[in-house]
């Protein structure tokens, strides 16, 4: 496995490659490795002929009161999950060499990152399209995948895709859940044991929200109320926003719709989860 960390290097060894009709897949990553990120590593080690990891902790998508100085670093970790995994280069570029002297732009998709996480986190999604924009131009990638968990940020790059007409293929796999169905995610590392048991609870209320639409129930205020009267009973999670949205747009829904998503942050201690489920209903019948 390469190790490469100039971007002008990263971008000869995919131009060699592109040159030879070699497919090239991408996962972008801020490293802390867990087993959502070695699920995308593998199906891109499928669906792909060259793999690259990206681990890199993207400064501009992190607010001023955020975790960017103690976000986990394991780097000897997530090197090792990469050589077990068989991904080719591990690039890994400094900040000055992704954001040198004198730079100056940034991208926005913003219909997409007003709302939600958004709203919540001003600076974030603006930092996310940036640096993502400048991984697939250093990269050069073919393909590029991407979590569910994520679901926002996961819409907001296939639209810049789109909007940018950058020729890389999205592939957004589904979340990957502990046992007990918590999202995984590098910052659970932060939850201390008490919290982790009471964590879960969210999803519990995302599920709750799906049990409802499955019974027939449309109206989103009623399946809003269901999954907040949940996630209320355990005082130690403060809800930062519950959704009833169209999963293409993330626009609010008043009805739900053959497609729904149900979308939802809530902070614990010094946590701040995240986390949706898809909802499709058939002939009636709504499953999910």
């Amino acid at each position: 496995m390469k190790i490469i960390r100039s971007p002008a290097a990263m971008t000869a060894w995919s131009e060699g490659l592109r040159r030879e009709g070699v497919t090239i897949g991408l996962v972008p990553t801020m490293g802390a490795l867990h087993e959502g990120h070695r699920s995308l590593i593998r199906e891109a080690r499928l669906q792909c002929d060259a793999l690259v990891v990206s681990i890199f902790v993207n400064p501009t998508q992190f607010g001023p009161r955020e975790d960017l100085t103690k976000y986990p670093r394991p780097l000897s970790h997530d090197r090792a999950i990469c050589r077990q995994e068989g991904v080719d280069v591990c690039f890994e570029p400094t900040v000055e060499a992704m954001y040198p002297a004198g730079f100056q732009t940034t991208v926005i998709v913003p219909a997409v990152a007003r709302r939600w996480e958004g709203e919540a986190r001003p600076h974030h999604f603006a930092g996310v399209a940036t640096v993502v924009t400048k991984l697939f131009g250093m990269v050069r990638p073919h393909r590029a995948l991407f979590g569910q968990k994520d679901f926002q940020q996961s819409v907001l790059v296939q639209q810049l895709v789109k909007d940018l007409n950058l020729g890389v293929d999205i592939v957004v796999r589904p979340t990957v859940r502990e046992q007990d169905g918590l999202a995984m995610s590098s910052r659970n590392i932060y939850l201390s044991p008490n919290e982790r048991r009471r964590a879960v609870v969210l999803y519990k209320g995302l599920q709750t929200g799906a049990k409802v639409i499955r019974t027939g129930e449309t109206d989103a205020r009623i399946i809003r109320s269901a999954m907040t009267q949940v996630i209320k009973g355990e005082p130690t999670l403060t809800i930062d926003y519950l959704a009833v949205c169209d999963p293409t747009t993330l626009e609010p829904l008043s009805t739900v719709r053959p497609k729904t998503l149900l979308l939802g942050a809530a902070r614990i201690g010094t946590v701040r989860l995240i986390d949706n489920l898809a909802v499709s209903a058939i002939q009636g019948q709504r499953n999910y």
